[in-house]
C-alpha cells in the first residue's frame, strides 16, 4: 500500500508542477544487490556524483541529489538518484554532455573488480517537470 502511495505522490509531483516550471527532473531508484553496499556507495560517490558535480559547473544540469533510503517491501530500493535540468535544452542534450564528461573522466572508478551489474539494479525511473 505504501508503495502505491509513493508512486501516486511521484506522479502528483510530475503532473502538479508541470505547468509552473521549465525544470525537468529525473528520479531513479536503485537496489543494492547481495549486500554490496560498500561497492555501490563507492560507485555512485566516485562516478555518478562526480559527473554531476562537473555537469553543474559546466551548466549542463541545474542540480542533483544522491539520497540513501531504507529498503522495505513498500520501497524496494536503497538509493534515490535525482538530477534536475534547468530547461528542455539541457535535458535534451544530457546524453551528449554526460558522454563528454565520462570520456574526460578516464573511465569507471570501482572499489574492486565487481561490475556494476553485480552490485546494483535500477528499480524504476521517473522524469518530468518537477520542482524540488
Amino acid at each position: 500500500m505504501k508503495l502505491k502511495f509513493f508512486f501516486a505522490a511521484i506522479l502528483f509531483c510530475y503532473f502538479g508542477f508541470s505547468q509552473t516550471s521549465d525544470k525537468i527532473t529525473t528520479i531513479e531508484t536503485v537496489e543494492i544487490l547481495n549486500n554490496n553496499e560498500a561497492e555501490a556507495i563507492y560507485y555512485f560517490q566516485n562516478n555518478w556524483k562526480q559527473l554531476r558535480i562537473k555537469a553543474v559547473k559546466k551548466g549542463y544540469i541545474h542540480s542533483f541529489q544522491l539520497l540513501k533510503t531504507e529498503y522495505s517491501d513498500e520501497t524496494p530500493f536503497h538509493l534515490l538518484l535525482v538530477t534536475t535540468y534547468s530547461n528542455k535544452a539541457q535535458y535534451q542534450n544530457r546524453e551528449k554532455h554526460f558522454s563528454e564528461l565520462i570520456k574526460a573522466s578516464g573511465g569507471l572508478k570501482l572499489l574492486n573488480d565487481k561490475k556494476p551489474s553485480q552490485f546494483r539494479k535500477s528499480v524504476f525511473s521517473v522524469e518530468g517537470a518537477v520542482n524540488f
